[in-house]
Formats: C-alpha cells, structure tokens, sequence
C-alpha cells in the first residue's frame, strides 16, 4: 500500500500512512480535487464561447489550460486567510495564473459547480478503483475454489457443526458476497448524475441571463459539461447542490462490500483458530511480543477493524441529506470532508487486504479431514440406518440402537475428551451385518453438489468478471505494517 512520509509531530491519518493505495490517496488529494476545479472552469469557459459567449477570448482560454496544473498552494492558502471561502481563493489564485481569464473564470457559476461536480468525479473515479480491487478478489478466490472444489470440509451454522461441504464450495460463498456488490458499485458507476450547471439555487437563472433568454443555450451548456466530464446524463433539477442522497447511496455500496470483507476475514480468523486454513504469514513475522509460537491472523482483523469504520459511517450521509434545509445549507461540507474520503480510503485498504490473503492462503488437508471424521459417524447414521433396514433390519429397534450409541460416543468425546467410537460400536452390534462402514462414511459422499456448483459459480459469475477486467487483474498488492 502507499505509505507516505511521516511528520512525527502533527497527527497523520493511519489511512493514508498504511492502509490505502497510492492511487485512491492521488484522487483524494488537494492537488487532484483542486486540479479539477480548474478544469470545469475551463470547460465552463470553453462551452460558453462555443455556444456564443464572444467576450471569452482565445487568449484567456490558452492561459487557463497552460495554468491547469500549476497551483500556486501558498498564494490560495493566503487568500483563503484573506477571504474565508476555498473556492474564491482558488478563484483568485487561478486568475493570477491565467489573466487574461480574470473576468471570465466562474461567469454565471456557483462555488457548488466546482465542488460538487468534482465531488461527483471523484466518487465515480473512486468506485472504479474499488471495482478493479472487486474484480482481483473474486479472481483470487475463484482460483482457490477451483483448487480446493473437491476437498471435503465441516459446513457450520451457528458454529455448531452441521453437514459437509467442500472448501471450494465455502470460497465461491465468499466470492459471491463480492460479486453482488460489485453489481452494484458498477451500476452506481453507469447511473451517476453530473450536477452540470446549474446556477445558485439551481434554477439556470444566471446562464438564462448569460444567454440573453434563450433557454436551448442553458439546456446546451448544461448537457456539453456532462458529457465533456464522461456521465451519460445530468440531474434534470438540483437545489444549489446535487442530492445528497447520492453521497449515502455511495456510502452504503461501500459499507456493503465493508460488510463482505468482514465476514470473509472473520471466517478465515475462525478457520485459523480451528487450524484448517491461515492468512499468509511471513517467514519473518512476530505473531506476538510474548507467546513466540503465535500466528495471529493480523491480516484479516486489520481487514475487520477498518471495515467496522466503513459500517459506522453510514449514518453520517443518511443525517446530512435529511438536514439538508430547503435549496442548502453548509453543515454539510465539513461532515463531507471526512466522511467521503475516509469511506473510500478504508474501503480501497480492505479490498487490497481480502486481495494478499486470497492469493495467499495456506490449507491444511490432514487438520480439515480430522475435523470431519471426528464428525462424520453422527452425520452418517441415517445412511448407516437405511442400509441396515435395506439388510432386513427393523428400522424402530436399529434406530434405537443407534441413538444410544450416539449418545454414548458423544460423551465419550466431550467428558472423557476421547475419540469418537460410534462405528466401532455399531460394528460390534449383531443387528448391523455385513455393512461397510468405511464405504458409508466416505467423505466424499456427503458433500452434494458443491463440485458441480464451485464449476457452475466460476463459469457464470467469475469468468465473465474476469473477461470484463482482464487488463486489470494481478494488480500487486504490499501491505504496509
């Protein structure tokens, strides 16, 4: 991940320090939001002369674009102390750069043109790193189920163990987890709205004006600026910003894959604990200060711990559109600056984690079908039972025989701590001839369709994925400690 130099005496945010990538960090810079500011002034500008506006000269556009990259950061921080409003600051700070552009910059805008249709840019260019991430993490699970399609393993519920399923099987569950959300993050992608231009409150008046009345021109100015930004379409209506409804929606497609990294990653910390399957563990790595034997799964409850962060803001975006008072009010801007990035920043983090420990991940056969032939004779006797009447057997008196077994075998595990019994019991008993026990409790017998359906879910779900992101896979993932 993309760690960044520390300043050891101001607080640093450990998102950026050691969780996301240098790619989400780049998006949610000053550098790259305040970069786009000046490109939606340009392309403000440019519209407008297009359509008509001749007092934009070719000049002001010329120095404008020559001065898209060049901020001058101290001059905007010393208006900003002058004036007390970032986008006039920059304003001022962009038309030191590009004078000939002074009387232009912003004409008939509001601040929200450049701040919220930046926002949208980002957000949207945010969910498509996210869904590259997605798509690396189905990949890397996809290979694993495949791997492991076959490879009978306890199947839980409630933590208790229930019947038999395969640890291929058990991965595409966790693979269809994020493949659902990326369905969805690609269709907040397709379906996200450019604010366009709009005016103060969002009723054109200004561009009307601009325009000398003519309402095709509005309607013009507003659809170039979306397409020239790369969204299909605009919010037909807006108050003075676009819905913020939209920031919750996005949070919430966030807290859903926040909510798929968790269970993943708390399956594997639960699975390492059963000593079946582990994270990967550096040859080098300390699992603990004290307890020199310790493989703690850091990974995963790292991946935990950020994804809870995503869970909990949620709420954040949900209170912010619902105080929104009529057309705007500003208590939402400072909540935005932290609740929008950090969403995205822990996200990127989590998805890159579930990423190294799938590619990475350590099985432990001989572990897994200890843990299902310590169980499978429980699990066998209603097959044990129906050979037995098949043999001629009364099937009430063998019932009987085998719910005392049973009873007897189990506490034979759990008092005595012992191994379980139950087929050498039953083996002894005179109503169970000539049944083959070893044959009955074949592993393999028991676990259905999961083969069939880990070939089915990777064929239909995961190739597709991989075909559509197939110059996006095998990004490198190195976490940071």
């Amino acid at each position: 991940m993309g760690a960044i130099l520390m300043s050891f005496d101001t607080y640093e945010s450990p998102l950026a320090l050691r969780n996301a990538s240098k790619e989400m960090l780049r998006l949610f810079s000053a550098r790259h939001k305040f970069g786009l500011w000046r490109r939606l002034w340009l392309e403000l500008a440019r519209c407008q002369r297009e359509l008509g506006l001749t007092r934009i000269s070719a000049e002001a556009l010329s120095q404008m674009e020559a001065a898209l990259d060049e901020i001058d950061f101290a001059a905007a921080a010393e208006w900003e102390r002058r004036l007390r409003h970032d986008v006039m600051a920059h304003l001022h700070t962009f038309a030191q750069a590009a004078p000939a552009a002074r009387e232009i910059i912003h004409l008939g805008a509001t601040s929200q043109f450049v701040v919220d249709n930046a926002d949208l840019i980002i957000m949207r260019d945010g969910m498509k790193l996210l869904a590259v991430w997605l798509a690396n993490a189905i990949d890397a699970l996809g290979h694993f189920a495949l791997k492991w399609k076959e490879l009978p393993t306890l199947a839980y519920t409630h933590f208790q163990p229930a019947q038999l399923t395969t640890v291929g099987k058990r991965a595409v569950l966790w693979a269809q987890d994020l493949a659902i959300d990326l369905e969805e993050l690609e269709y907040r992608i397709a379906n996200l709205k450019f604010r366009g231009a709009k005016g103060t409150t969002g009723t054109q008046a200004s561009f009307l004006a601009l325009f000398d009345g003519d309402h095709a021109k509005v309607d013009a100015l507003d659809r170039m600026l979306t397409e020239r930004f790369g969204f299909a379409q605009s919010f037909l209506v807006t108050g003075q910003t676009y819905p913020r409804k939209v920031d919750s929606q996005i949070i919430c497609g966030l807290a859903g894959i926040a909510a798929s990294v968790h269970k993943f990653c708390n399956d594997i910390r639960l699975l390492a604990g059963l000593k079946q399957i582990e994270e990967p563990f550096e040859e080098e790595q300390v699992g603990s200060s004290a307890m020199a034997y310790k493989r703690n799964p850091m990974r995963c409850e790292r991946a935990t711990g950020l994804a809870r962060f995503v869970l909990s803001l949620v709420n954040s975006p949900l209170q912010t559109a619902a105080e929104q008072w009529f057309e705007r009010t500003l208590d939402d801007s400072a909540n935005k600056r932290l609740s929008l990035p950090e969403a995205f920043l822990a996200t990127d983090g989590c998805l890159q984690i579930v990423t190294n420990v799938a590619r990475g991940l350590v099985v432990y056969p001989q572990t897994i079908r200890a843990a299902v032939m310590a169980e499978l004779p429980f699990m066998a006797t209603e097959e044990i039972l129906i050979a037995a009447v098949r043999g001629g057997g009364d099937r009430q008196k063998l019932h009987e025989l085998i719910r005392r077994h049973s009873q007897a075998a189990a506490q034979r595990v759990k008092q005595e701590g012992a191994g379980n019994d139950l087929l050498d019991r039953l083996a002894k008993e005179p109503a169970f001839p000539k049944i083959n026990f070893s044959e009955i409790i074949n592993p393999a017998k028991f676990i259905g369709r999961s083969p069939e359906q880990v070939e089915r879910f990777l064929g239909e779900i995961v190739d597709p994925i991989r075909h559509k992101y197939s110059h996006k896979l095998g990004l490198v993932t190195e976490l940071c400690v």
